[in-house]
């Protein structure tokens, strides 16, 4: 493999913005701090805190393979790997062999180690986890979880910040800002207002935004409008 399908990659864009969000978030919350984990509880600790997680994937640096939790001969079928089987039986679905194959030689990315994390952020995308984390697991081993607890909760929307978050996550997979915009919108099922120039959304609070697209399709502007206004 040497680079993801179209469809994969347009999956990846649908995420991009919210996820940006969500590992914002994971990093403030699990800052880089000596952990352990236990795979047949599911139970991750880090500086006293202890929150349950399901095993995502690993990822062989040397031989540049990823192994999806769920084709783990160890952890096959347990269910630490409910969240990995969520995110292959979606791949069946919508016809995602990223999702579905057992193992995945990465080698051939021009940097294999993004394709990684490309492959665990949109993981993390369409099972709605709120992040992941990936953790150096030995010395050639990284170890992808995802949090499977109530206690760790999604980020919100922070309609100060909206600007900064969509531009930023249309950057990230950068194929398509206006789906990327439109997938933030779609995770927390805001009503959106298309046309052929921009995406409007009603915010929680009252408030609304207008995301205005050039004539190269990437973001011109942002606007948020106070409630009342």
């Amino acid at each position: 493999m040497s680079n993801f399908s179209d469809a994969f990659l347009q999956e990846a864009e649908r995420h991009a913005a919210w996820g940006t969000v969500q590992l914002q978030a994971m990093d403030a919350a699990f800052p880089d701090a000596p952990w352990d984990v236990d795979l047949d509880t599911g139970v991750y600790q880090q500086d006293g805190r202890e929150v349950r997680v399901a095993v995502l994937a690993t990822y062989d640096l040397s031989e540049r393979t990823w192994m999806w939790g769920w084709a783990n001969p160890g952890l096959r079928g347990a269910p630490v790997v409910a969240a990995a089987e969520r995110a292959r039986d979606f791949g069946r679905a919508h016809g995602l062999t990223e999702f579905t194959e057992e193992t995945l030689d990465l080698s051939g990315f021009a940097d294999p180690r993004r394709a990684a994390e490309t492959l665990a952020f949109t993981a993390m995308g369409v099972t709605g986890a709120p992040g992941y984390l990936g953790l150096e697991a030995g010395p050639s081993t990284r170890l992808y979880l995802l949090p499977d607890d109530p206690r760790v909760q999604p980020a919100g929307i922070d309609p100060v910040a909206l600007p900064r978050i969509l531009t930023t996550g249309a950057t990230l997979i950068g194929r398509s800002p206006r789906l990327a915009v439109s997938g933030y919108f779609d995770h927390f099922q805001l009503t959106q207002r298309q046309t052929e120039t921009g995406i409007g959304a009603d915010l929680p609070d009252g408030s609304t935004v207008d995301v205005d697209f050039d004539g190269s399709g990437r973001i011109a502007s942002v606007t948020v409008h106070p409630a009342g206004r």
